[in-house]
């Protein structure tokens, strides 16, 4: 299973995020390329708990409901999101993809240690919990616009 902890996870995303641009389009959702990357840098800086979001009462919350969603359930399609992940106006899709590879080296650099940001649906995670979701987040977007 693939994850932020491990290094060629994290190239393999980075690698990808280089074949963005001005003219990529979405295959489904109602975000832009800019607006997706900021979602996603916005995602990394909660994860960090650099981003709070409001919780929110769900089944997702339960633990073998939140362990089948982050490791074995794909993410849905136009699936909802929090608003403070879709709320900030994205920079240039340049700006967006240098602030993303700066926060997956960020919290590579975390390890295991300190203090992880509460997901708002699904609440508290481990370390390891956030290093599959944040792959697999990246991964859906990334998806999302064909690369």
């Amino acid at each position: 299973m693939k994850t932020l902890w491990q290094e060629s996870s994290r190239k393999e995303l980075c690698d990808r995020l280089a074949n963005l641009g001005s003219d990529s389009q979405a295959a489904w959702g109602k975000m832009n390329c800019q607006q997706m990357l900021a979602h996603v840098a916005d995602g990394m800086r909660m994860c960090l708990g650099d981003l709070k979001t409001t919780p929110k009462k769900s089944p997702l919350r339960f633990f073998l409901v939140k362990k089948l969603i982050i490791y074995w359930l794909p993410f849905p399609k136009s699936a909802p999101t929090a608003p403070e992940l879709i709320s900030r106006q994205a920079e240039s899709i340049e700006i967006e993809i240098s602030a993303i590879k700066k926060l997956v080296e960020d919290f590579a650099q975390r390890e295991n240690t300190g203090d992880w940001g509460e997901h708002p649906a699904f609440g508290k995670l481990s370390a390891k919990d956030w290093g599959v979701l944040g792959y697999k987040h990246t991964d859906h977007h990334l998806k999302q616009f064909g690369v």
